[in-house]
């Protein structure tokens, strides 16, 4: 192979190597932002109202016994 070659070749896999550390990087972003609370419609959200409804439930059956 030429150096031209050579050099298309270490250009293309960088390339290729860049555009998938992107798409890497946009998903977890996009994980990450559905775990900070935001006002009500986040996963994080959503976790901690059901958990605060079980500890309600928990607080009505020991109250109960």
């Amino acid at each position: 192979m030429s150096p031209n070659e050579w050099v298309a070749l270490c250009v293309g896999a960088c390339a290729i190597a860049s555009s998938l550390l992107v798409a890497l990087r946009w998903v977890i972003k996009s994980y990450l932002t559905e775990l900070k609370p935001n006002g009500g419609s986040s996963m994080k959200d959503q976790l901690n109202r059901l958990e605060q409804r079980v500890d309600d439930l928990y607080s009505l059956i020991v109250k109960r016994q």
